[in-house]
């Protein structure tokens, strides 16, 4: 059987170090609404889209230049069934230099097409990967959704977040 896990690769015409420091500044592609460390192994962050999706993930590796990985420790989506869906799924991270460029093999392991969630995180990912990452990479600025606050009191107590 094929790998169902969702992928999505990009060249980029910049090197392997480049590539690794700006995969770890999530801040800079995925999401401005990050609290904690993203680029520290054993450290976890919190990341939230309005109350629509929050998560908790650690950094579990990470290989100089070479790999990256996350793992997704909690999770809630507000738009599905199972709001648990991602938790202890993995983002991964692969990257090597091809001549003058560089691949990233971004994996979403256990993403699969069974999550109720599969579509619009298949979408979000894509979009995330093949624009707004690319676009820190190669041009040193990306996409990432803007603060937008939108947790209540309740949330942040819930998730244990330190209150701003």
């Amino acid at each position: 059987m094929e790998n169902q896990n969702y992928s999505s690769t990009i060249i980029v015409n910049k090197d392997a170090q480049t590539a690794f420091n700006a995969i770890k500044n999530l801040r800079a592609w995925w999401s401005e609404e990050i609290i904690g460390e993203t680029g520290t192994p054993g450290e976890t962050f919190f990341y939230h889209y309005k109350d629509v999706h929050l998560c908790k993930v650690k950094l579990l590796e990470g290989l100089p230049n070479k790999k990256l990985v996350y793992l997704v420790t909690d999770n809630e989506f507000s738009f599905v069934e199972d709001k648990t869906e991602w938790i202890n799924t993995k983002l991964i991270f692969e990257i090597a230099e091809e001549g003058n460029k560089t691949k990233v093999i971004f994996t979403h392991e256990g993403l699969t097409p069974e999550y109720e969630c599969y579509e619009v995180c298949n979408d979000a990912w894509t979009s995330y990967i093949q624009g707004s990452l690319k676009s820190l990479i190669e041009k040193g600025s990306g996409m990432p959704n803007g603060k937008e606050g939108g947790l209540n009191a309740e949330l942040i107590k819930k998730w244990g977040l330190p209150e701003k």
